[in-house]
């Protein structure tokens, strides 16, 4: 039996696309009779939003995976400064290195999930030390995305740094993982990789998100992380202007770094009977939520850096059956037009208001949107299917010796 360790910042309950992304994936290959380890910081995302803990380490098995909780800084508020953010980024990786020194050799391969950018900490480390073999899992171009939302000075000395440890590690990597062909462009175009580039799609559990039975509500949704690559002020002003017309509720389930501003934004705008903040909900609760809501949101936002993105939301919609309306260029338009299941619109509110408006407006449209996306999903993007193809690329990899 394959021994695979999968090294993540964010593992259930916390409640990050990449938590259930990675919890599917090892649930998956567990069932595909792979023997999972997953090595995760204790929760701590959204941050502030779990009790902090000293306690090292702690072993569960979650659904046939042995997951190792390990200690980091965990900060105690919802938008944390730039030193504690560095912290809980930095110390989680070198505690997970720490303990794969110790560790590691009962591995055949290791899987490490970026962002952030130092989960490779671990795969460099024992792969200098160890014949492991290295899957550098790359989802988010998370250099790039920084400098584009004004957190990094392009040719600072921190950029600098952060790209040449990336290029480290695409250098010792065996395989490259990627969410998106744009994404594989893009590092090949900047980085020397000499590994294989697979495909490796966010997708999405389309057992678990289907399209639940009840009445549709006059609503539309957003379901994930409110940070900063999303617009969803531009969202909420625009449901402002429809509401003379279209009486119409904004379900914001989630949280994160922007929380709190576009509550005031809300606020100012009197707009707290129309835009309704749920907070984190349990997984389980998402799916119903996603089914009685006509539309669903993904405001990517319109920078150049963030078009390799194919937001994980957006497959949740299509497998319950509702359309979505987005927002930026790149992947996200592709995955729109390809699947049929959405349509873009410009970053302002008044385009994403006759967006709206237009859907709204064809009930048979959205009927016909909703059952493509679902189908579009279930044939291209299920999460197991995913996981098969991983477990394929171990095989390869654990006989060939490559």
């Amino acid at each position: 039996m394959r021994q695979i360790c999968i090294v993540s910042q964010h593992f259930p309950p916390e409640k990050s696309g990449n938590a259930s992304r990675i919890y599917d994936t090892a649930v998956h290959l567990a069932r595909l009779g792979v023997d999972v380890t997953v090595l995760a910081p204790h929760p701590t995302f959204p941050t502030g939003a779990f009790p902090r803990t000293w306690k090292r380490a702690d072993v569960q098995n979650v659904d046939g995976v042995r997951v190792v909780r390990l200690w980091t800084w965990q900060p105690g508020s919802g938008d944390p400064g730039f030193a504690s953010r560095m912290a809980y980024y930095l110390l989680f990786p070198l505690h997970a290195a720490l303990w794969l020194l110790l560790h590691g050799k009962q591995f055949d391969v290791l899987v490490t999930s970026a962002p952030p950018l130092f989960t490779g900490i671990p795969g460099y480390v024992l792969k200098r030390v160890s014949r492991v073999r290295w899957i550098l899992d790359i989802r988010d171009l998370w250099i790039d995305a920084s400098i584009g939302l004004g957190f990094l000075r392009e040719g600072s000395l921190y950029e600098r740094m952060s790209r040449r440890f990336e290029q480290m590690c695409l250098a010792r990597a065996d395989l490259v993982g990627v969410t998106t062909e744009e994404l594989g462009r893009r590092i090949t175009s900047r980085y020397t990789v000499t590994a294989p580039i697979e495909l490796m799609p966010n997708g999405v559990n389309t057992e678990f998100f289907r399209p639940a039975n009840g009445q549709k509500k006059r609503q539309i949704i957003y379901a994930g992380n409110v940070g900063h690559a999303q617009d969803l002020d531009k969202v909420a002003l625009a449901v402002k202007s429809m509401n003379g017309a279209y009486n119409l509720k904004f379900l914001i389930v989630g949280d994160g770094d922007t929380r709190e501003s576009l509550e005031r934004l809300v606020k100012a705008e009197n707009l707290t009977n129309s835009v309704i903040f749920t907070g984190t909900l349990p997984r389980e609760a998402i799916p119903q939520l996603l089914s009685e809501s006509l539309v669903g949101v993904a405001p990517l936002k319109g920078l150049e850096n963030l078009e390799y993105a194919a937001p994980t939301k957006a497959y949740e919609y299509m497998a319950c059956g509702i359309p979505f309306v987005g927002c930026g260029n790149g992947e996200i338009a592709h995955l729109a037009k390809e699947s049929g299941a959405g349509v873009i619109a410009g970053n302002t509110p008044e385009a994403i208001a006759a967006t709206l408006s237009s859907l709204l407006d064809d009930p048979a449209r959205m009927e016909e949107m909703g059952r493509r996306g679902r189908e579009y999903v279930a044939a291209h993007y299920d999460r197991r299917a995913v996981a098969l193809k991983l477990k394929q690329h171990i095989e390869r990899m654990t006989w060939t010796g490559a």
